[in-house]
């Protein structure tokens, strides 16, 4: 991999298949911080989350949609069809050094039966 934003998007791969221990291995550096207010803000924490949410779904569908690198700075659309719950529209952004995910944002929203926007969230 020779990118950013191709990293940020083999973790979010890596973690939304199962394998959220390999993704944090190969991607995530020391020290790191995760904003999101219903999670604590370590690595460990959102590795283990990440680890439950596959196995709670593991047939949901992850889709990346759209990805943009600015600097060191990795911004990813991307769409989660999990079995029994509402599609969610998802915004990551991840902040690197020397090639390690050191920061990460998260974002989500669930996709209403109706709309009052004509373009959709996609």
């Amino acid at each position: 991999m020779n990118t950013n934003k191709e990293r940020a998007k083999d973790f979010l791969i890596l973690a939304a298949k199962g394998d959220s221990r390999e993704a944090f291995k190969r991607h995530v550096g020391n020290p790191f911080k995760h904003h999101n207010a219903y999670f604590k803000g370590d690595a460990n924490s959102l590795m283990v989350a990440m680890e439950e949410a596959a196995k709670d779904q593991p047939n949901k569908v992850f889709e990346i949609l759209r990805a943009l690198e600015d600097g060191n700075l990795v911004s990813i659309h991307s769409r989660i069809k999990p079995q029994d719950s509402p599609e969610m529209a998802v915004i990551h952004i991840f902040k690197f050094k020397e090639d390690k995910i050191v920061e990460l944002w998260d974002f989500g929203q669930a996709v209403p039966d109706n709309m009052a926007n004509e373009h959709g969230m996609f």
